[in-house]
């Protein structure tokens, strides 16, 4: 038996049109993450989930709320948050984005570092093996929680996934 996990981006934020990075910053959805979140809701009309997990920021649970309503449950975990990038919140995403190779072991100042997202992240997967087994969810976050979701389940070191340019796809799906 294992578990089905199905990652999806939130939608699209006023900071991500500004090109700022957000971080832990709660910032909403824009009309555009609005339509994407929809588009979610449309991708998996005809699927069950077992639950939806995302995130306490607003634009992780919103998309999931747009998407799904009260069709499956939606849990908000913490974990499952962006990096806190700490001073460097809500700074141009090209600054932030030079930031990350250097923030893999060492914090952002007055935030967190890429390892101590990831061990977030590998406490939720741990919870998930515990709780889900043999079950379908989905996972509605952000980089950094994709990143933990790759590292942990796949292997790929945090080097890599930090120096790779994001490209959105509709949905990425784990065996867990």
């Amino acid at each position: 038996m294992s578990i089905t996990l199905i990652f999806e981006a939130h939608g699209t934020t006023f900071d991500n049109e500004a090109h700022l990075s957000s971080g832990w910053n709660d910032v909403a959805l824009s009309p555009l993450g609005v339509k994407q979140s929809k588009e979610i809701g449309e991708r998996y009309k005809n699927d069950h989930f077992d639950a939806i997990f995302c995130s306490d920021l607003q634009r992780a649970y919103m998309s999931a709320d747009i998407a799904f309503g009260d069709k499956f449950p939606i849990i908000k975990d913490a974990r499952l948050r962006e990096c806190n990038y700490g001073d460097f919140t809500q700074s141009p995403s090209a600054v932030v984005d030079d930031q990350k190779p250097l923030r893999i072991n060492e914090h952002f100042p007055n935030g967190e570092s890429y390892v101590q997202t990831t061990a977030r992240m590998k406490s939720f997967l741990d919870e998930l093996k515990k709780n889900y087994e043999g079950k379908r969810v989905m996972v509605i976050g952000h980089r950094a929680t994709q990143y933990g979701i790759e590292h942990v389940i796949n292997g790929v070191p945090l080097e890599t996934l930090v120096a790779t340019h994001f490209k959105w796809q509709p949905g990425w799906g784990y065996k867990i």
